[in-house]
């Protein structure tokens, strides 16, 4: 990421972290990587992993006695969905009459946050792992309580770990979710069935998991770096009654990865959904 993004996060004040597992700690893993001051950091969680805990010593503070970490500015919250009813009661008594409230829980809608929260400027968001790497992309959508300054905080938040983009229509989440949310697990899979594939037509397994996760890697990058589209790159790799389109033929048959892909993203959204409760 650039310096700016970094300086962007200088003006964030208090941060309050609720629940700090895989997609909270990839998004704490990016912020401080960009010049999130530590000391303005608060970890709320029961069951910190070690590589939280080591944030410590940068001097990050982990679960904080009541009260001690006052009215932060920002409260993420990134607990499991399954949780959110349990842990409502201690983010509204940690958020103050202008914290922002960012929710990164699945399914969870404004409506179901602001029941437990009443009044507050609230931004729902669905990022992806890779914030981790900066390499994320996130989408957010307000309610009507948010300022335009909370608006801003969000944003340079979200866009120092990726890619951001604002919706007005809250039912769009759950396909976002869907496919940005789970999707780096659908590209993880794809190098693992791809690796798969490699030892049965011969290769040695060692090679294989190279050669697969160099070429998504790779791939991955030349898609992020190229303005073409992705069909026009798949075709650029595609000789007539070569050895890819030999590939493609059995990928791309009627019923075959596309039907699957639109199956896949529907059972996720479908989940979303069901979250909401």
């Amino acid at each position: 990421m650039t310096a700016a993004s970094g300086n962007s996060l200088e003006k964030i004040g208090g941060l309050a972290l609720v629940g700090a597992g895989k997609m909270g700690g990839a998004m704490l893993e990016g912020w401080l990587a960009l010049g999130l001051n530590p000391r303005n950091v608060s970890i709320f969680d029961p069951h910190p992993s070690p590589e939280i805990q080591s944030l410590a010593a940068k001097g990050v503070v982990i679960n904080p006695a009541k009260g001690a970490a006052g009215k932060p500015s920002v409260v993420i919250l990134a607990v499991k969905p399954q949780m959110a009813a349990e842990v409502m009661p201690a983010v509204a008594a940690l958020a103050g009459a202008d914290t922002l409230v960012l929710s990164v829980m699945a399914g969870k809608t404004l409506d179901f946050l602001l029941a437990a929260l009443p009044g507050a400027a609230i931004v729902r968001a669905m990022p992806n792992t890779p914030a981790a790497i900066g390499r994320g992309i996130a989408v957010l959508v307000p309610n009507a309580k948010v300022t335009p300054a909370q608006r801003a905080a969000a944003t340079d938040l979200l866009s120092a770990t990726g890619k951001v983009e604002w919706i007005g229509d809250e039912s769009l989440m759950d396909a976002v979710t869907a496919v940005s949310g789970s999707g780096p697990a659908y590209v993880f899979l794809l190098t693992e069935t791809l690796a798969q594939a490699g030892i049965a037509a011969g290769l040695p397994k060692e090679l294989a998991e190279k050669l697969a996760r160099e070429t998504v890697a790779g791939s991955g990058e030349l898609l992020h770096r190229s303005p073409l589209d992705p069909a026009t790159l798949r075709k650029n790799v595609t000789s007539p009654a070569g050895t890819t389109a030999a590939a493609l033929d059995v990928l791309m048959a009627p019923g075959a990865l596309d039907a699957l892909m639109t199956k896949a993203v529907a059972a996720a959204a479908r989940r979303s959904k069901e979250l909401a409760g």
